[in-house]
């Protein structure tokens, strides 16, 4: 079996996957702090809840954008799985054409994410992906990946606000029954709900002028499926969009294998 591992600011995700079925996935907090064997013991425990062995786990992958989190996860990979983890980044096949000005600055979220929705949809694609940040990429109808753009994410945003506004209270993320919100909370959560979701089809349908032709926009993240019911932009929600893309990736630089 193989696991993928997409390390994120505020969440780890976890999958685990048997040729091209996703058996298992998990969701953590993310902890700069934690050590290989804190993340040793946390990946022991879910794997013994689903009753699966470590030793089941014969290939190992990860993406990251918390940079001083890969060496504690490297090393955990090879004290409690006895494998080399591949590490998405340069040298690592992904078959991704990408043509911005600087192919390196693209995080290893945004690449994973382009890879798995190039293997699964027709292009033209826009793949939003709601994490710390909210992110949208462009691809071609030639499968080319252009760019894209970064947004604040939700849980930023709004941590923001509640830390700058002294009498505005913590609320909880959901769509209100109406826009005008008649109290504080639910005026808030207007504000945060509506106001995420006129940026995403604002941003979306900028991008599908200079793209051209009818993409077909994706979305992931952990607030997807929140988001796109209420989006007029977004056609495709895929939870598992990033693990997919780890999955192709290790395939690509592993032909033959099977795990």
């Amino acid at each position: 079996m193989l696991l993928t591992i997409d390390v994120g600011n505020t969440n780890i995700v976890l999958g685990i996957f048997k040729e091209k079925d996703l058996l298992y996935h998990w969701r953590i907090s993310t902890d700069r702090e934690q050590t290989e064997d804190e993340y040793g013991i946390i990946l022991n425990n879910l794997f013994s809840c689903s009753g699966i062995k470590l030793t089941a786990i014969k290939a190992f992958i990860i993406s990251s954008v918390v940079p001083p989190l890969l060496p504690a996860l490297c090393h955990m990979s090879k004290k409690y799985f006895n494998l080399q983890p591949l590490v998405v980044g340069p040298g690592l096949k992904t078959g991704l054409d990408i043509r911005m000005d600087n192919p390196r600055e693209v995080g290893a979220d945004r690449v994973v994410n382009a890879v798995a929705a190039l293997n699964l949809y027709s292009p033209p694609l826009i793949v939003v992906d709601f994490g710390t940040a909210t992110t949208f990429c462009a691809i071609s109808s030639a499968g080319h990946y252009l760019g894209g753009s970064i947004a604040p994410g939700i849980g930023t945003s709004t941590e923001g606000l509640i830390r700058r506004a002294a009498k505005l209270p913590r609320v909880e993320f959901v769509q209100p029954q109406r826009v005008i919100g008649r109290d504080t909370i639910s005026s808030m959560q207007s504000g945060i709900f509506f106001g995420f979701v006129g940026q995403v089809d604002g941003i979306v349908e900028m991008m599908k002028v200079e793209l051209g032709g009818n993409p077909t926009v994706v979305a992931t993240g952990g607030l997807a499926g929140q988001i796109a019911p209420v989006s007029r932009t977004i056609n495709l929600v895929n939870q598992f969009l990033t693990l997919e893309g780890l999955r192709i990736i290790y395939e690509l630089n592993t032909p033959g294998e099977k795990v």
